[in-house]
This record gives C-alpha cells, structure tokens and sequence, in this order.
C-alpha cells in the first residue's frame, strides 16, 4: 500500500518545549485517520510538518515519498489549518476559484459549494459570512483541487449539529471516492463518525494507534450499568457514579462484580456490561503522562 505521509522518530522544538518527542508514523493511501490529544499535545505540529510548513528538529518526514517543502508534491495535498484568514472583501466564489485556479483539475466551483453547504452565498463577501460560513468556506477550498491527501486540523469547530453533520458528508464521500484524511478534533463523536483509524498523542508521543476498538480494549476496566435502590460495598469496583437509581460502575473483572450482585440479594434490573468508550479510553491514556489538565501546554502553532 502506498504511504502518502510519513515520519520517522520525528522531533520537534521550540526553544526548551517540546511539542513532539520521536513520532513515526505512517499514513496510507486510502484511510481516514484521526489524531486525538489534549491542547499541547502535538496533533497541529504533525500536521504542520506533513505539509511543509514546519522542519523537524531531527528525525525525517515524507509526503508522497519526497520532501514536504516541494510544490509539486504540495500540489497533491488539501489542507485547513485551525485558524485561517479569508479576505474579507473577496467573495465567496472569488476565493474559490483563485485557489482552484493552482490545480490542473479542480472541482467545478458549483459543485464544490453544493457539497458543503454553501450554494446561494457565491457573491457574499467573505467579511460578511457567519463563523459557520467561514469555517465551511475554508474546509471546502481544501478539496478544491482534488487532492490526495487532506489534512484538516479541527474543522467543525465553531459549526452547529447540522452544520457539522454536512461536513461529514462531505469528507465521507471524499474518502468513499478513494480520498485520504487525517484530522484532529477535539470532538470525540466526530472521530468515532469518521475514522477508521485513531492515534492517540500525549506530550508530543503517541500513546496508542490502531481502529477504535482496539483503542478501547487499551483500558482494561469495563463498565457495569445497572439500576437499583441501593447497593453495598462491591470488591474489585475501581470507580463508580449515581444518578437516582442509575448506577456506572468500572471495574477489571466484570463477570465477578455481577456474580457479586446476584449474591447480595438486592434487585436489579437493566444490567448493561460495556468496554471503555472512545472518551473513557482517551481519558485514561491521557492522564497517564498528565497529572492535571492545568499542566497541558497549549498547543504550538
């Protein structure tokens, strides 16, 4: 299988910050990935290096098998950053078509904005679009020029459900057709809908990466839901919550915490036994290398 992007114990600084320690990684052609991690983590670095506009600090990264900084590969690729700056006075269908305009077969500018929701605001200034429209607008101009690869760094923020949604849609069909994408989010019902793949980073390291699933089978205690008007202490219950009769408790052996139910005599009913969620498991494996969220580093960009 071809690999689009690459890097090789891929370090990079910034004066005494680390933002990311001996990352490799290999992205074929054909998956849609999502990168997972706290603010500080290192996920917009990744992608900044991918596409050129970061150098290492040591360690190699490829995209399409050369050096990211060369135009003609560059030319392959589809990227939105966190922050961008539409100009203001152009118009909707101007800033389409001056970025079309650097691809030998883009999408035609109609069809780019009915696919993302914007058809109607061709003539709108982009200064007088919503943040949603704005958001739209520059996710949609990353696959204006057909790319291989895109890159998108948080790119519903900001977007209502529907909104949000549309843009699903639209990167779904992308990656249907044969695309690639990485993307990060901080939305983690965003990379369960989307990925097929995930790679956890922490601290500029990458704490687990396969599908979801076997993200989730990282984190061994499993989570028991049940309903009852009381319960006594239970052995091996690592954590537990209560809402009125609703009771989540977490545990490493679940087949023992319900044969101790079944002993103690009290009723029960709606018993659920469940793996870790994708959040419960990002949570743990984060809060491995973190002692608090107030010692995250904000991201570097």
């Amino acid at each position: 299988m071809e690999i689009l992007a690459r890097t090789v114990q891929a370090t990079r600084s910034y004066g005494p910050v680390i933002a990311l320690d001996g990352v490799s990684l290999d992205v074929p052609a054909g998956q849609l990935l999502g990168l997972l991690g706290p603010n500080g983590a290192g996920k917009t670095t990744l992608l900044q290096l991918f596409a050129g506009l970061r150098r290492p600090t040591s360690g190699t990264v490829e995209l399409f098998g050369g050096d990211p900084r060369d135009a003609a590969r560059r030319r392959r690729l589809g990227c939105t950053p966190q922050e961008t700056g539409l100009p203001p006075t152009l118009r909707v269908h101007e800033i389409v078509e001056f970025v079309a305009g650097h691809f030998d077969h883009p999408v035609p500018t109609g069809e780019l904005l009915e696919q993302f929701g914007l058809t109607g605001l061709e003539r709108r200034q982009s200064g007088g679009l919503s943040g949603g429209q704005k958001r739209r607008l520059a996710v949609a101009v990353a696959f204006a020029g057909r790319p291989d690869l895109v890159l998108l760094d948080e790119p519903t923020t900001g977007l209502d459900v529907e909104a949000r949604h549309a843009l699903w849609d639209a990167v779904r069909r992308y990656h249907q057709e044969g695309g690639t994408v990485v993307l990060t989010s901080h939305y983690l019902e965003e990379v369960e809908a989307l990925a097929e793949r995930v790679v956890v980073i922490d601290q500029g390291r990458v704490r687990a990466d396969g599908t979801i699933a076997e993200v989730r089978s990282l984190v061994p205690a499993r989570r028991v839901g049940l309903r009852a008007p009381d319960l006594p202490d239970l052995a091996g219950v690592e954590r537990s919550s209560r809402e009125g009769e609703r009771y989540e408790l977490w545990t490493a052996d679940s087949d023992s915490l319900v044969r101790q139910l079944v002993t103690t005599g009290i009723p029960f009913h709606d018993l659920e036994v469940a793996t870790a969620s994708l959040e419960e498991a990002f949570l743990a494996l984060t809060s491995q290398s973190n002692q608090t969220v107030a010692s995250v580093v904000q991201e570097m960009v």
